[in-house]
């Protein structure tokens, strides 16, 4: 059962990220304000959703949100800050986007660069334990499957409309018969461990 307030009466946002441990693409995050008297039976972390699931939850969410946006780091950024600093910067710029302020940042996970002005709050595995993370959490990865199918048609070869840019043996197995492209992360470990990187 989500929580939907961690401190009830206070404006908070839920923030959180999708596409960390690809090897392709952008990493996305999305930070929603919901209003009081949000309720969805639908709503949980989105790892725990189907596609069609996420994808009815999607629009539900941006029309009864208080506020919502959603960011995006290219791989390029990615190789020059690192993947962490990346998914701090994009959730800083998801935040930078809302229209209302929020009083309280929620965010998943057990680390966060202090948003200035703004209270932050990390919980692990708060996607299945707080509402607007859950809800951040759909909108990030909706967003970003969205852009990965969309750029997947520039790149047939790599499956991007299913494997979403993430490390499976058929996507390494890509990289190491057609070589990288401008959406790969070069920082990354894009070849099977068992081989050697170009």
């Amino acid at each position: 059962m989500l929580q939907q307030f961690l401190e009830i009466g206070r404006i908070e946002a839920g923030c959180d990220e999708a596409g960390r441990g690809c090897l392709a693409g952008p990493v996305t995050a999305a930070a929603v304000i919901l209003p009081p008297d949000f309720h969805n039976e639908l709503l949980n972390d989105s790892k725990q959703l189907t596609e069609h699931q996420r994808d009815i939850l999607r629009p539900i969410i941006e029309r009864e949100a208080l506020a919502w946006a959603v960011e995006f780091v290219s791989p390029q950024e990615i190789d020059e800050i690192n993947i962490l600093r990346a998914s701090f910067t994009a959730m800083h710029r998801a935040i930078d986007r809302l229209g209302v302020r929020p009083e309280a940042l929620l965010i998943d996970g057990n680390r966060f660069i202090p948003y200035p002005g703004i209270p932050h709050t990390c919980i692990v595995k708060g996607d299945g334990k707080m509402m607007s993370i859950a809800a951040a959490s759909v909108l990030a990865k909706t967003h970003r499957d969205e852009y990965m199918r969309r750029i997947a048609a520039d790149y047939p070869q790599y499956g991007w409309e299913g494997n979403k840019g993430y490390p499976t043996k058929a996507h390494r197995a890509a990289i190491a018969e057609y070589g990288v492209t401008p959406h790969h992360r070069r920082t990354f470990q894009l070849l099977d461990p068992q081989l050697s990187l170009f």
